[in-house]
């Protein structure tokens, strides 16, 4: 009887499966504390805040100011990149509640312009599109180095002579253009352009006045544009060129996401919709149809998806067990992750922590280190080229190919990005957004070593034309000399 007691009240103590962490109250003056802080020790310019709970907005601001300098508000519209595609996803779902469209039928079904060189792309399904399982992945199709679309049909247009990386349904691969697909189908499912499609059955039903979708970086409003951090100092920067309805071309607020965030839990689909969209694939146990599928820290699951463009980013989350939702965008590129901490802080707001706060600006040190070493290649080339004709009196040639391997590394930059990066596809420029301070350490380095090249090879050819030289007037001086021996001797 003792020992069934005890066991009793130790099982007690332990979580059940279902357990919700104690959640902590978070006060709109906590959340505007720690995004305060994270700007000044980060020097990050625009973010923007949404957070709910339940049917109710618990704050909703924005914070800083746009690369234009305007302050930024809780109506100040922003890119939430790859967050779009829960967007997408919805719409797809939308059609399905309505039986216009089957999750596991194949697409051509529904969209007959979408065909490829591959013949297997006849099995793609809608489904296969959503949870990113179609066998379309960067290492097949350059979706980014390619020419960019201008519409949405043109992104499925530019298919037509593209390979499968693999069969449809056997492999998971994270790749925009199943999205660009997906929005396609609801443009033609649905009889009307895709931001027509969002603004008439998402963005004015759930009163997000501020939101919309838009096809290219050219399309960017200013305040939805964004920075790099170098040095500490946010510098704007243009977007670098691409396409990105449907995968990432959503633009919105921090009250219209709050909005976003709510409807989610409120009727905006039937829960069994709902459950369809949060259940993961059979291939990948996180991906579902356009959402990530996590737990926080401390165990707690949620449901949300991050977006990156090169300067701005993006984060949402829902924390099903609470009924909280959370919304960040970050006026910086991908490289300095802004909205994911700052998501993350957030979130241990909610679960009643303590967040920690950056020791300062990203990769400060590496900044630093990176422009040190560009000032002190540019002094050396300086140096290289004044001393080249020294040079030349001391080294031959083969001694000058090994100056040009920086250009050489500088050129294939994109194809070892994209080996390291397991096939992902990228733009020259684009690395140089990524990462800023390397990549003009390295042009430097490439300039430095052609310049270098030319003047010590110059010096070279001008020294081997003198001894040339040289030689052919020793050789006539000696000949006249014998000459006029002889003419004596007789």
């Amino acid at each position: 009887m003792l020992r069934n007691t005890v066991a009793a009240l130790f099982l007690a103590l332990i979580p059940s499966p279902g357990h919700t962490p104690p959640q902590g109250v978070v006060s709109p003056a906590a959340v505007d504390a720690f995004v305060t802080r994270y700007q000044e020790a980060t020097g990050l310019p625009g973010a923007a805040v949404a957070i709910t709970k339940g049917t109710r907005v618990v704050h909703a601001a924005g914070y800083g100011h746009t690369p234009s300098g305007a302050p930024m508000t809780a109506d100040t519209p922003m890119a939430v990149a790859s967050v779009s595609k829960s967007f997408t996803s919805l719409a797809v779902m939308q059609l399905v509640e309505q039986g216009q469209v089957e999750l596991d039928r194949p697409v051509r079904g529904y969209l007959p312009e979408f065909t490829m060189a591959d013949p297997r792309a006849a099995k793609i399904t809608v489904r296969q599109l959503l949870d990113q399982t179609s066998g379309m992945a960067d290492s097949a199709f350059h979706e980014k180095s390619l020419p960019q679309p201008d519409t949405l049909r043109g992104a499925v247009a530019r298919l037509k002579t593209a390979e499968l990386a693999a069969a449809p349904g056997t492999v998971h691969s994270y790749h925009n253009t199943n999205y660009q697909v997906a929005a396609r189908l609801v443009e033609v499912v649905s009889g009307r352009p895709f931001a027509g499609y969002l603004r008439a059955k998402v963005f004015e039903p759930l009163g997000m006045r501020y939101s919309t979708t838009i096809d290219t970086d050219r399309d960017l409003p200013d305040s939805a544009r964004g920075h790099l951090n170098i040095l500490g100092l946010a510098i704007p920067l243009p977007e670098p060129t691409g396409f990105g309805n449907g995968s990432g071309g959503v633009l919105s607020s921090a009250g219209d996401m709050a909005r976003w965030l709510i409807a989610q839990n409120n009727g905006i689909l039937s829960a069994a919709s709902m459950r369809e969209m949060r259940t993961p694939s059979r291939l990948d146990d996180s991906y579902a149809l356009g959402w990530y599928v996590g737990r926080t820290p401390r165990g707690t699951p949620v449901v949300e998806h991050g977006g990156d463009l090169f300067t701005s980013t993006a984060y949402q989350l829902l924390i099903p067990q609470s009924g909280y939702g959370l919304a960040v965008m970050a006026n910086t590129g991908m490289t300095y992750s802004d909205a994911k901490t700052l998501m993350d802080g957030l979130v241990t707001l909610v679960e009643g922590g303590h967040p920690e706060t950056p020791s300062g600006p990203p990769y400060l040190a590496t900044d630093a280190l990176f422009t040190a070493l560009t000032l002190a290649t540019i002094a050396l080339a300086i140096l290289g080229t004044a001393r080249s004709r020294r040079w030349a009196t001391r080294h031959h040639w083969w001694r000058l190919p090994p100056l040009l391997m920086p250009a050489a590394l500088c050129l294939s930059v994109t194809p070892i990005f994209g080996l390291l990066a397991r096939g992902s596809d990228i733009m020259w420029i684009q690395v140089v957004y990524l990462y800023p301070t390397f990549m003009l350490w390295l042009a430097t380095t490439a300039a430095a070593g052609i310049v270098v090249t030319a003047a010590r090879a110059t010096s070279l050819l001008t020294r081997t034309s003198h001894s040339h030289s040289d030689t052919g007037t020793s050789d006539s001086g000696s000949s006249g000399s014998s000459g006029e021996n002889h003419v004596s001797a007789s």
